[in-house]
């Protein structure tokens, strides 16, 4: 608890401070998985991002399809700050409760957790005083920690004594922001 209250703080000294845009993600937006964001800027030509993406659905057609991802990320603008090309670097978290992409025909589900760490490349361009557009793609690897489960019987099937283990290297952040200056 005293982790999120410093980190709201921090956020809060940024945006006091600084030139903030708040962000929603076009994209996920109309498939029904909300990806919002916050950026602010830290310096000459760097800002700070912090955004979640949830796809809060237990189910669709049977399948668990429950997600929570949180990054936080660095960025470094060529040019200037929200304008031009930019580069990130991030390390997030993720909970989950979701059926891998390998495991689509199947009865097969994970619930658990992990970490991304990976990179962003971007281009930001201001449409007016007020709004901007952000188009971002990112990937890296992500480890997760999990127990699997059968969709049917709600029973593990594997036998890991701890968590089960995974990681992949995979693309896992993209779209368009639509962002709002809140200066």
């Amino acid at each position: 608890m005293k982790n999120i209250f410093f980190l709201f703080l921090l956020l809060f000294t940024f945006t006091a401070h600084s030139q903030t845009y708040v962000k929603v993600n076009a994209f996920t937006t109309l498939l029904t998985i909300p990806n919002v964001g916050i950026e602010t800027s830290i310096g000459e030509k760097s800002t700070f991002q912090f955004d979640i993406l949830a796809s809060p659905w237990k189910s669709i057609k049977g399948k668990p399809m429950e997600f929570y991802t949180f990054t936080p990320e660095y960025r470094f603008h060529f040019k200037e700050k929200y304008n031009g090309f930019y580069v990130g670097a991030h390390v997030g978290m993720t909970l989950f409760n979701f059926q891998k992409w390998n495991y689509i025909n199947s009865d097969l589900y994970e619930k658990g957790f992990g970490y991304v760490m990976g990179a962003t490349i971007g281009f930001q361009t201001k449409i007016n005083k007020r709004f901007m557009l952000d188009c971002y793609l990112g990937g890296g690897n992500h480890q997760g920690f999990y127990h699997g489960y059968k969709i049917s019987t709600g029973e593990r099937y594997e036998n890991a004594k701890n968590w089960n283990k995974s990681g992949e290297w995979l693309p896992y952040r993209g779209g368009v922001m639509v962002s709002y200056s809140l200066d």
